[in-house]
């Protein structure tokens, strides 16, 4: 990709919404440095984040510097953005925390090691640990009038529910980053979703007043939606991150894989890595078998956000999940890692090591170590129809008791009740 050619491929994604005269011209000169601010009000980065670190990688695959600016300080303030209330504000500490932890989620998608392009990191907590308040009035606040700032949408969203000052002052906190990073590394662009608008054009509009014959521009991708309307990177269940202990790699890969038919060309777009020409004949190639292209999608994205490590334990919990014809040496042949995933996946229950050594017989393990059947009658009679499986061993005999090699990785068992009940049982 070329260095001119940044536009030309949000374009072709979609993903451009906005951008202020003259970028296009600009972008042409050389390495241009652009930046986003991510904001650490949560532990995790999720989909909603991912868009933007498409954004910076697309912008560092066209040879420019992509400048990732944690929000240290914005982060005590609260972006009013696309909120109709106060956001609750977080301590301190959880806010170090939670920085902390997304730099390093950063540093598995961009390149901050090496290269004339190489991604810069940023806090922008330092921009105002010296700084007091008459500095920051004086300084910020006297280059920008209320009424600009009641012009921007997303304060007068808040205008009729109520808006604190804190909130309201966000937009000039983002404009002191942006003036910052101008001056510390040549930092001439801002980008983010369209909700962004008004906080990156009173960067622009801040940085014209304060600093002789300059020029900063903006650019804004569409906020991505489902098909539905409903917001991306969310399901019935909450949020999906890109952290595998709060999102597991597989409900992360099946989410891809579940995505709406009439949304996957726009998921491609915004998240593949692959070329115009090469999701074009994709699309082409696989146009009556949807399910399949989804696959190709959601391999791409999990390997690049988990690893193969965790690919390779999302497809175990698949196949364990849905093929019914996987076998005991299977089962044994997971990972540990992939047996915690399947916790999440199916009804599971807890045994003390000392009550399955007091008690091995098999009738007990289903009516009364847990509750996976009502009685032991009724334990036995599904025995008897031949509905029990341990491991995928048929338990033919009533009487039957496990063994210490009927536990995968010492503590783990699956019982398949039937053909389509499955259950996890953990010895600790």
């Amino acid at each position: 990709m070329q260095k001119n050619g940044f536009l030309d491929e949000l374009r072709w994604r979609s993903m451009l919404q906005d951008y202020t005269p003259g970028l296009e011209e600009y972008l042409e000169g050389g390495i241009r440095t652009a930046y986003i601010g991510f904001d650490p009000t949560a532990k995790s980065l999720g989909l909603g984040n991912y868009v933007q670190i498409m954004l910076l990688s697309f912008l560092q695959r066209a040879g420019h510097q992509p400048v990732v600016v944690m929000g240290g300080a914005t982060g005590r303030i609260g972006d009013p953005s696309g909120k109709d209330k106060e956001r609750e504000l977080k301590s301190y500490q959880e806010l170090d925390d939670n920085i902390q932890f997304q730099v390093k989620q950063l540093k598995q998608l961009l390149n901050f090691d090496e290269g004339p392009n190489k991604a810069i990191l940023v806090n922008n907590f330092d921009f105002y640990k010296d700084m007091n308040v008459l500095e920051f009035l004086r300084d910020v606040g006297k280059h920008t009038t209320i009424n600009y700032m009641l012009s921007k949408e997303s304060v007068k969203k808040r205008l009729e529910t109520g808006i604190s000052y804190t909130e309201f002052s966000y937009q000039l906190l983002q404009a002191y980053d942006f003036y910052c990073l101008y001056q510390l590394h040549d930092c001439r662009i801002q980008m983010g979703g369209s909700d962004q608008w008004g906080n990156i054009t009173a960067g622009t509009e801040y940085i014209g007043k304060v600093i002789a014959n300059s020029k900063a521009y903006a650019v804004t991708t569409p906020l991505l939606t489902k098909s539905d309307g409903k917001k991306f990177g969310k399901t019935e269940s909450g949020n999906i991150f890109l952290d595998p202990a709060l999102t597991s790699p597989y409900k992360f890969y099946q989410f891809w894989i579940n995505s709406d038919d009439s949304d996957l060309s726009k998921l491609f777009r915004y998240f593949s890595l692959k070329s115009q020409a090469e999701i074009e004949a994709l699309e082409l190639e696989h146009v009556a078998d949807l399910r399949s292209l989804k696959k190709i999608l959601a391999e791409e994205i999990t390997l690049r956000v988990h690893g193969k490590k965790a690919f390779q334990g999302a497809m175990e919990v698949s196949e364990l999940l849905f093929n019914k014809d996987c076998t005991t040496d299977f089962l044994f042949s997971l990972e540990s890692e992939t047996y915690k995933q399947l916790k999440d996946e199916l009804p599971n229950f807890s045994i003390s090591r000392g009550q399955f050594n007091e008690n091995k017989n098999v009738i007990s393990l289903l009516s009364e170590h847990t509750s996976i059947l009502n009685s032991k009658s009724e334990a036995r009679r599904a025995i008897q129809g031949n509905a029990i499986g341990i491991n995928k061993r048929k338990i033919t005999d009533v009487d039957a008791d496990l063994l210490e090699t009927d536990l995968i990785h010492d503590k783990y068992i699956i019982v398949d009740n039937g053909k389509k009940n499955k259950f996890l049982i953990e010895i600790q």
